[in-house]
C-alpha cells in the first residue's frame, strides 16, 4: 500500500478520531484537526500528528494546509468530516443558529476544498472525501436546516467531481445513516432547546426522547462503521463515488425513493405523533 499524507478534520471525537487512528495504523501520514488539541492527544500514540483547526477561521485552515505541505510537500487525501447537527422546527431555529450550521457543514469544507485543490493539481492528483449523510437525500422532521446542509454537500460535491476529474483528482462521498456517536444526543438536546413552549414542543418532545433512547442503544452502527468506508476510499486504486455505512442507510434510502412522498410524509409525523 502506497503511504498517503491525510489530513482530516473533526477528528477530536467519533468518526473523525476513528478514522484518523485507523488510517495511521495502516502506514499512512496523518494530520489530525479539529478545534479541541486536548481530544486529540490519544490520537498521537498511534503516530497521527494533531492541529487545531476551526473550519469557520479562515486563518486556522490556511494555517493548517500550509504546515502539511511545508512538512511533507504534498496532501493527497483530504477528509472533510468536520460538522455538526442542530435540530428544530424551521419556524423556531434562529436564523444566526442555521447561519452557523451552514458555516460549519458547508462553507468551511468548501473553504478547506479551495485551499488544498491548487497542491492537489500540482500533484497531478489527489482524493476529496466529503462525510455526508442520508440527511442529504431525505428528509425527517425537525432536521431541516441539518438536511439543508447535507443536501448543499451532495450538490457540492457532485459539481466538483465534474471540475476536478480531468486534474486527476477523485472526489468521493461518504453517505452514513444513524450512527452511535454524541452527535445524535447533541441533536437531540438542541431540539429540545429550540422547541421549548413553542407550539411544537409535544412532538419534538417525543422525536427527542426516541433519538436518546436509539443513539444510547445497540440499535445503530459504531463509527467504525464509517471509517471503514472511509478506509476504502482512501485506499482503493478506483473508489466508488457514493458508500453509506451504517444499520438501515440502504434500506431508509431505497423507502425514501419508492414510497410517494405524501406517504413518506405522513410515515414522518406519525412517528413523532403529529396529526
Amino acid at each position: 500500500m502506497k503511504k498517503k499524507v491525510i489530513l482530516i478534520t473533526g477528528a477530536s471525537s467519533g468518526i473523525g478520531f476513528s478514522t484518523a487512528k485507523e488510517l495511521a495504523s495502516q502506514g499512512h501520514i496523518v494530520y489530525a484537526a479539529a478545534r479541541r488539541l486536548d481530544r486529540m492527544e490519544p490520537l498521537k500514540s498511534f503516530g497521527v500528528r494533531t492541529m487545531e483547526m476551526d473550519v469557520t477561521r479562515d486563518e486556522t485552515m490556511e494555517a493548517g494546509v500550509r504546515t502539511v505541505i511545508e512538512e511533507q510537500g504534498r496532501i493527497d487525501i483530504l477528509v472533510n468530516n468536520a460538522g455538526y447537527g442542530y435540530f428544530g422546527a424551521i419556524e423556531t431555529v434562529s436564523m444566526e443558529e442555521a447561519r452557523r450550521q451552514i458555516e460549519v457543514n458547508v462553507f468551511g469544507l468548501a473553504r478547506l476544498t479551495q485551499l488544498v485543490l491548487p497542491h492537489m493539481r500540482t500533484c497531478h492528483g489527489g482524493r476529496i472525501v466529503n462525510v455526508a449523510s442520508v440527511a442529504g437525500r431525505m428528509c425527517l422532521a425537525y432536521g431541516g436546516w441539518y438536511h439543508v446542509s447535507k443536501y448543499s454537500v451532495e450538490a457540492f460535491s457532485d459539481a466538483l467531481r465534474i471540475e476536478a476529474k480531468p486534474f486527476g483528482i477523485d472526489v468521493v462521498l461518504i453517505e452514513p445513516g444513524a450512527i452511535r456517536t454524541d452527535w445524535g444526543i447533541i441533536a437531540a438536546d438542541h431540539l429540545l432547546d429550540s422547541s421549548k413552549g413553542t407550539a411544537y414542543e409535544e412532538s419534538a418532545g417525543r422525536e427527542a426522547a426516541l433519538m436518546h433512547k436509539y443513539y444510547r442503544s445497540g440499535m445503530f452502527s459504531g463509527p467504525e462503521a464509517v471509517t471503514r468506508c472511509i478506509s476504502r476510499a482512501v485506499n482503493s486504486s478506483r473508489p466508488r463515488l457514493r458508500y453509506n455505512p451504517g444499520r438501515g442507510a440502504g434500506l431508509l434510502l431505497f423507502w425514501h425513493a419508492v414510497l410517494p412522498a405524501r406517504v413518506w410524509d405522513a410515515i414522518n409525523r406519525m412517528a413523532v405523533g403529529m396529526k
